[in-house]
């Protein structure tokens, strides 16, 4: 197997390593730099569970390799907050009672991340259309639609 060495910036962290040239993304995430909260779900980039933020835009790292992410600003969950501090999408999540057993969270955290600094997101529409790309089996989803609706009522700076 080739091996390549790349550069990159997790959560403000700048990283170098050498790795298989086919090693995905999340993998590097989970297995170089020990970041968990990147979940792998269906490892299809159907469920969203891997959402990452790629130069500030969500990206599955489930399909991209870690190769594709050189020179570039990785943020993860792990970068959003802190146990005792929460990030305001945490923080709306954990008041609203957006998560249940919260595997698909990480995921769902990063794509509103994205999507709140992007999209105006004025009516549940365009939030329950804006988060199809993120799937969840405990919710039914009222609940994360009301953190966002929240969230995009505020405006304010999301970390």
């Amino acid at each position: 197997m080739s091996d390549k060495t790349i550069s990159l910036s997790v959560n403000g962290l700048s990283y170098t390593r050498t790795i298989e040239a086919r090693m995905l993304l999340s993998d590097f995430l989970r297995q170089e730099l020990g970041l968990t909260g990147t979940h792998v779900g269906c490892e299809h980039g159907v469920c969203g569970a891997c959402t990452i933020l790629l130069d500030g835009r969500s990206a599955r790292s489930c399909l991209t390799l870690a190769v594709q992410a050189e020179d570039c600003e990785i943020e993860t969950v792990e970068g959003q907050g802190e146990i005792d501090r929460l990030g305001r999408v945490q923080e709306a999540f954990r008041q609203h009672h957006g998560l249940q057993c919260g595997f698909c969270t990480p995921g769902f955290i990063m794509a509103i991340t994205d999507l709140l600094r992007h999209h105006p997101l004025e009516t549940d529409e365009q939030i329950r259309e804006a988060l199809s790309g993120n799937i969840c089996r405990c919710t039914g989803y009222e609940h994360i639609v009301n953190a966002v609706r929240e969230l995009a009522s505020e405006r304010g700076p999301l970390a």
